[in-house]
């Protein structure tokens, strides 16, 4: 065995106490001091071979895996407060690994004013696997957004441009919480993050919302241009279905769009309206060129299987 449980809770007991920490370093639950405004919680898994590759930087993979969490706090408004992980790594893995993966959350959490708080470690064959548990507080009146709150007639917009993250910036997660503020500030009422490809998670947002995306442009990133040259697909497709982009789908009221086109350099410079909320079901693709296989014309419809899903073949 090349690591050891109690020397690594040694280790974690060195480490600097968060300030939210009301109760003891170390102790096997965090008690936080009082935390303003709703409770807002999430968890989300970050496992070797499927979220990372086996030789990837362990404070890399510790950051994106905090910053998974991370994100779903922004599309919820909320604001960030600590967190949690629970480690598992094979009997073979080496302790200085770990220490970086711990670290990379760590870090990730304090730059969002998320500190981590406490977990728990496991040995056991298999890949290494981090799952982290965000709190955050919603601090605002009233419904907070939820993918569920798409309305008739609202635009629709992201924060930035998508496609060819699994050229690195997969392990770059950004959360967009300064973006998540700004937006519900222009009466955002639906906030999703884009993870498993916009397709994807605009048919999940329509569908929860009982509402069509009609889609009629998409910000295509560099990077997927580059991933275009190599796989046969066009940029478009990768922009649409890679997912990994962790930017903000917002849904928001027609008439803030000359105030957010106005505030945009300023607040999310890589802002860009995608669409409208329609009557109907699904998403549309409307004079979008590029598309090859993923549309037979410009009617709206459920598109399946265009994007990850856990459980079945990537597309």
């Amino acid at each position: 065995m090349t690591w050891s449980e109690d020397s690594l809770h040694r280790w974690l007991c060195k480490q600097p106490k968060a300030a939210c920490l009301s109760g003891s370093q170390g102790h096997d639950a965090a008690v936080l001091k009082t935390q303003m405004g709703r409770p807002v919680l999430c968890v989300d898994s970050c496992v070797e071979s499927v979220h990372f590759a086996a030789g990837a930087s362990a404070k890399a993979v510790g950051r994106k895996a905090a910053g998974r969490a991370l994100s779903d706090l922004a599309a919820t408004g909320a604001k960030p407060g600590a967190l949690l992980l629970a480690l598992r790594a094979p009997a073979e893995a080496r302790q200085k690994r770990l220490h970086d993966f711990i670290r990379g959350v760590g870090e990730m959490g304090a730059a969002h004013g998320a500190p981590l708080v406490g977990g728990d470690t496991t040995c056991a064959p298999g890949p290494c696997s981090l799952s982290v548990s965000a709190l955050g507080s919603y601090l605002r009146p009233g419904k907070p957004p939820g993918r569920d709150r798409a309305r008739t007639g609202q635009l629709v917009a992201v924060t930035g441009p998508l496609g060819g993250s699994l050229l690195g910036r997969h392990l770059k997660i950004r959360p967009r919480i300064e973006e998540a503020a700004w937006l519900l500030d222009l009466g955002a009422s639906a906030l999703m993050d884009v993870s498993d490809g916009l397709l994807l998670d605009l048919e999940r947002l329509a569908r929860a919302s009982g509402v069509a995306v009609e889609l009629n442009d998409v910000p295509i990133h560099r990077d997927a241009k580059r991933r275009a040259r190599s796989t046969g697909q066009s940029p478009l497709q990768h922009a649409l279905c890679d997912g990994e982009d962790y930017e903000l789908i917002a849904c928001l009221p027609y008439k803030t769009k000359d105030q957010m086109l106005d505030e945009a350099a300023k607040q999310c410079p890589g802002l860009k309206i995608i669409g409208r909320v329609r009557q109907g079901v699904g998403v549309g693709l409307q004079n979008l060129e590029g598309l090859g296989s993923l549309s037979s014309g410009n009617i709206f419809g459920t598109l399946h299987g265009k994007g990850w899903l856990h459980g079945t073949r990537k597309n």
